[in-house]
């Protein structure tokens, strides 16, 4: 036994011996890099299905800014040295349908055997693709979508965006105490969920304190360019305030038209963004957004995020020296899903569905760039509500 120590010793002197000399050979390199984790070499592969707009109508307002979001919170969660899973994406196009997006769960649930789907985007997708999850038994996330009730389907789907039950009321609330407004006139997308249900919403927190609902305009979203015949009819009837609800791609264009118009009653419209702003111009002055997060907001994170959103690289979606892109709510609410993600698969048993189902039910108070998050019983996103106010081309907050 004594030989045996004494070999071993004299074995780890040698080997010691042996990295002191390499140590001392300049020409020779490190064998480990220090500022590589070493835990890496042992990080679970977890893969998570990513349901997007990469064409049609959606991709210039959610697909480049979601899939930037996912690229910065995918390197931010695999380059942690506190993880024990590392992620990786299999992207697919919903093309900006619902039908698109049926599709896209069923190759990813179906051929890839994915059991972590991120997606799809809008509340009229998310209607049909979430029944398709719970069925299978996979974890499906929507980061933006917010139509009441589309999460109380069942146990493995959750949403990141604030819903219309939460928003609307808490916005109406607040600025109708500010504003005072008695008699109003309402606009909104007819061909999608988002959006008829905000109007619905908005319809019924009116009714509650006796304002007057004037008229409720109608348009079909990607076929509608035009907003002059609505937006008349509406200016005509001289309304307090104009209640606006839409996708993105029709926010700017309503705001320009009214312009042009000449119409001075102030909009509200939910989910505003930079963007939308930006491309609408001196017309978005004085518009009102009901949103849960604004890039002036001092949340953990949140100002960091924007910077690295707005790095050219490594990206590459921007000219090297040129500003950046800006962040919107949309990506934010992404950013931050693949975060809370991450922290439900750390706080798992293991990695199966069920267990990261679980594990997300109970986030609670997780800190975020939205703020303190948590789930609801339906597993719909608990955390403070904002109202901004467009004032010199910027979303401030609405005091």
């Amino acid at each position: 036994m004594k030989k045996r120590n004494i070999s071993i010793f004299f074995m780890v002197l040698a080997i010691s011996a042996f990295y002191i000399w390499l140590s001392g050979c300049e020409s020779i390199p490190q064998i480990m890099d220090p500022t590589t984790p070493t835990m890496d070499m042992t990080k679970e592969e977890i893969t998570v299905g990513v349901v997007l707009p990469m064409s049609g109508r959606h991709v210039s307002s959610f697909g480049y800014s979601i899939h930037r979001a996912l690229q910065i919170a995918l390197r931010e969660v695999n380059d942690s040295k506190l993880t024990r899973t590392k992620l990786k994406f299999i992207y697919e196009d919903n093309q900006s349908t619902v039908e698109g997006a049926i599709n896209a769960y069923n190759k990813l649930i179906h051929q890839d055997k994915v059991s972590l789907i991120l997606g799809p985007i809008t509340s009229s997708a998310t209607k049909e693709t979430f029944p398709i999850a719970q069925e299978n038994q996979v974890l499906a996330i929507s980061p933006t979508s917010a139509a009441r009730g589309l999460s109380a389907i069942g146990d493995y789907v959750f949403r990141i965006a604030l819903t219309t039950d939460v928003l609307v009321p808490n916005g109406i609330e607040k600025t109708h105490a500010i504003l005072g407004y008695k008699k109003v006139a309402t606009l909104y997308d007819e061909t999608d969920e988002f959006s008829k249900d905000g109007d619905k919403a908005v319809q019924e927190e009116l009714a509650a304190i006796n304002v007057e609902v004037l008229t409720s305009e109608t348009f079909q979203g990607g076929s509608d360019t035009d907003f002059s015949d609505q937006l008349t009819r509406i200016n005509e009837l001289n309304p307090d305030a104009i209640f606006v609800s839409s996708l993105p791609g029709e926010k700017s264009e309503i705001l320009l038209k009214a312009r042009e118009l000449g119409i001075t009653a102030p909009f509200i419209i939910r989910t505003l963004t930079d963007t939308d702003v930006e491309a609408a111009g001196e017309a978005a002055e004085g518009a009102i957004t009901f949103v849960g997060w604004g890039s002036n907001i001092d949340t953990p994170g949140n100002q960091a995020f924007i910077k690295e959103y707005g790095n050219c690289q490594p990206y590459e979606e921007c000219a090297v020296g040129s500003p950046g892109p800006k962040a919107s709510n949309f990506a934010a609410r992404t950013y931050a899903a693949l975060h809370i993600l991450a922290e439900a698969i750390e706080n798992a048993e293991s990695t199966e569905a069920v267990d990261i189902r679980d594990a997300l039910a109970n986030i609670r108070d997780f800190d975020t760039i939205l703020g303190k998050f948590s789930f609801d019983e339906n597993g719909d996103a608990v955390y403070d509500p904002k109202i901004l106010i467009v004032r010199n081309g910027e979303l401030v907050l609405f005091e």
